[in-house]
């Protein structure tokens, strides 16, 4: 019933964030007499808080409708997104370019393929657009874009960790072989685990490099708070406290889930204090008239208040799987009776990527990837350490533009 009681309460906040927003306005906006008021910033302020504290985050858009190419930084273009392939539950999108035919033929030979594998725990895609965007003016980009599932009809079946890991597999023999693949946290496991089994069988569509940021490779090392959730609670008690039947009113209704709302209080409940101040700091930057501050506070809160549910099946196979019995490190995971094993691959360039103050994939978890891969020739490993990064830093942000992203671009030159 919390679904639904969740959903309640949406219907019942609903009419007091569109009045909050209204008010602000009336009190913001300089052709009302009520923002003459000499508290009318204050008031204003506090409208405004309420209705985001209140209101329903929808999902982002990527927004990227122009970048410049790196061989011609004077010129912009234009970039759209296209879906190259449609699944139950993710689509690959293409961020294409309209280059000019004069320039065309030049740009493609430069430009290599890039596959972002987005991760499927609670965020959308749209998280790794500053990603997307600092690998546009060098590389042609793809990303997976999953979908909601409570907006996936039952009739489409279940979602396993297997599942996940056949859409990479499908996805990378799609834009194979001169493809780059990089995975972003949670798809660091499944991504090892595609290539891996793709070099079991000597698939010729095996990707150039991989590059693995932030992820669980093996948590038991620097473990963190979500690790030490997933060890100190038993196998059943996900299944019975976290997983939930989609409500009537989406096209999803009766799939099991893992609500992202739920998801969105952990991740709070992490750092409380942090979101407390960032809220408070809000509400001092409108009153203030700091509109550029409380502009970045709007843009990060937009992107991370918006989440999705996950399928059940996939998530609690993959807090079995990866976070209680660490297969992959210890060598024990099979998927639909084939053994992964990541000492296979010999042909895949591997780079890591782990930021120094990462509190959700501590330091050495995405690092043991080299252990595993112990058959790729040293020349083709590469390990980066971010100093001063926090999780998200290492793939969004002025480091992640400044120090992460230039070294994650020449080793994929590197290997091209």
């Amino acid at each position: 019933m919390l679904y639904q009681f969740h959903e309640l309460n949406r219907s019942f906040l609903t009419p007091l964030t569109k009045w909050a927003e209204a008010s602000s306005k009336l009190f913001a906006n300089p052709v009302s007499p009520l923002s003459y008021m000499p508290v009318s910033q204050r008031i204003a302020a506090a409208y405004e808080l309420v209705y985001r504290l209140g209101k329903d985050y929808e999902k982002p858009q990527f927004n990227l409708h122009t970048t410049k190419l790196n061989s011609d930084p004077n010129q912009t273009v234009e970039v759209t997104e296209e879906h190259v392939a449609v699944k139950a539950f993710c689509t690959l999108i293409h961020f294409k370019k309209n280059i000019p035919q004069v320039k065309k033929k030049n740009a493609q030979v430069q430009q290599k393929k890039v596959l972002i594998v987005a991760p499927l725990s609670g965020h959308h895609a749209t998280l790794l657009r500053d990603t997307v965007k600092s690998l546009l003016p060098t590389h042609d980009v793809y990303i997976t874009d999953w979908i909601d599932a409570r907006m996936v009809p039952l009739a489409e079946g279940a979602f396993h960790l297997h599942d996940y890991i056949y859409y990479v597999q499908d996805f990378i023999r799609l834009l194979g072989p001169d493809l780059h693949v990089i995975s972003v946290c949670q798809p660091t496991v499944p991504v090892l685990a595609a290539i891996s089994l793709m070099a079991s069988d000597k698939d010729p569509m095996l990707p150039k490099t991989m590059t693995m940021m932030g992820g669980p490779i093996d948590p038991r090392k620097s473990p963190t708070q979500v690790n030490t959730l997933a060890t100190e609670k038993k196998f059943s008690w996900f299944e019975n406290s976290v997983i939930y039947n989609v409500p009537a009113n989406y096209p999803g209704f009766g799939r099991k889930v893992y609500p992202g709302f739920l998801q969105h209080a952990g991740f709070v409940a992490m750092n409380p204090d942090r979101h407390a101040q960032s809220h408070w700091d809000f509400y001092q930057h409108l009153v203030l008239g700091d509109d550029e501050s409380a502009e970045q506070h709007r843009k990060f809160y937009d992107e991370y208040n918006a989440v999705l549910d996950l399928p059940a099946e996939y998530y609690l196979e993959t807090i079995k799987t990866v976070f209680q019995e660490f297969r992959l490190p210890m060598g024990t995971w099979e998927v639909e009776g084939k053994l992964v094993r990541p000492q296979d691959i010999t042909t895949v360039a591997l780079f890591t990527v782990e930021g120094e103050l990462d509190d959700i994939s501590g330091p050495g978890q995405t690092q043991a990837a080299h252990e595993l891969c112990c058959n790729i020739p040293a020349h083709m490993k590469q390990d980066l350490v971010a100093p001063g990064c926090g999780h998200y830093g290492i793939f969004s942000g002025r480091k992640w533009r400044e120090m992460v992203c230039p070294q994650v671009i020449e080793f994929m030159d590197a290997h091209s």
